[in-house]
C-alpha cells in the first residue's frame, strides 16, 4: 500500500501551466527524486503534496485517504522543510524547536533537544537567538525537526542540502537512509546528487 499518491494533479500558477494529470505513488521505505529546471514547478508540487496549496485538479491521498478528510492525522505524520524554515529569529534554537514540537504534539524533553542539537554540531549556540546563527546553522535547526519527530512516516524536503557543508550533508544524507530503512517514505528535490538504490525519479519540464 502507498504512503502517499497523487492523481490527475494539474497546477496553475500566475496564469502559467506548471504540470498537468500528474500522477504517482510512493510506498514505504522508498525515496521519489523530483527533478527539473527552475519554474518547472517543483517547489509548487511539494506544497500541494503537504497540503498547503490547493491544485487546479486533481488529488493527493495519504494512505489511501484523501488529505482533506484525514488533515490532522496527516499533520502528525508528516514532516515538512521548505525553503521558508519556519524558524523565529528572535528565538532561540530550543525555543524553536520546543514551540515547533508542542504545534505538531511531538513529545520530547528539552535534554532531548540538547541531544539533538549536539547530534548536528550546535553545541554552545542553543541558546543564542537565531537570527544571529549563520545560514547553515539555522538550516540544521530547522533540520533538527526530523531527528525528533520519531513517528512520523513521510519526509517531504525541498532543497535541503542548501548551504550546509561536508559535514552537514553527510549528517543529513544518514538520516534520510536510516529513514528509508526504518521503512519511512521521502520525497525530495536537490541539486545535490543522490544515490539511494530505493530511488524513484519525476522529472517536470518547464512550460513556457
Amino acid at each position: 500500500m502507498s504512503v502517499i499518491s497523487a492523481h490527475d494533479l494539474s497546477v496553475i500558477k500566475r496564469d502559467r501551466l506548471l504540470f498537468e494529470r500528474l500522477s504517482f505513488d510512493l510506498c514505504k521505505g522508498n525515496l521519489l527524486y523530483v527533478k527539473g529546471p527552475n519554474g518547472a514547478g517543483k517547489t509548487s508540487l511539494l506544497r500541494v503534496l503537504t497540503g498547503l496549496v490547493e491544485p487546479e485538479s486533481g488529488q493527493v491521498r495519504f494512505a489511501q485517504k484523501h488529505i482533506k478528510s484525514c488533515r490532522e492525522e496527516y499533520n502528525q505524520q508528516l514532516v515538512y522543510f521548505g525553503h521558508k524554515l519556519g524558524i523565529n529569529h528572535s528565538l532561540s534554537a530550543v525555543e524553536n524547536l520546543s514551540y515547533w514540537c508542542q504545534q505538531h504534539h511531538v513529545k520530547v524533553c528539552r535534554q532531548q533537544i540538547f541531544t539533538t542539537l549536539e547530534t548536528l554540531n550546535l553545541v554552545g549556540l542553543e541558546d543564542i537567538p537565531a537570527g544571529n546563527l549563520s545560514a547553515g546553522q539555522q538550516r540544521r535547526v530547522a533540520l533538527a525537526r526530523f531527528w525528533l519527530n520519531n513517528h512520523a512516516r513521510l519526509w517531504i524536503l525541498d532543497e535541503p542540502f542548501t548551504a550546509l557543508d561536508t559535514q552537514g550533508i553527510a549528517l543529513l544524507t544518514e538520516k534520510l537512509q536510516d529513514f528509508l530503512a526504518a521503512q519511512g517514505a521521502v520525497i525530495m528535490t536537490s541539486h545535490q546528487k543522490l544515490d539511494f538504490a530505493c530511488t524513484q525519479e519525476l522529472y517536470l519540464e518547464y512550460r513556457l
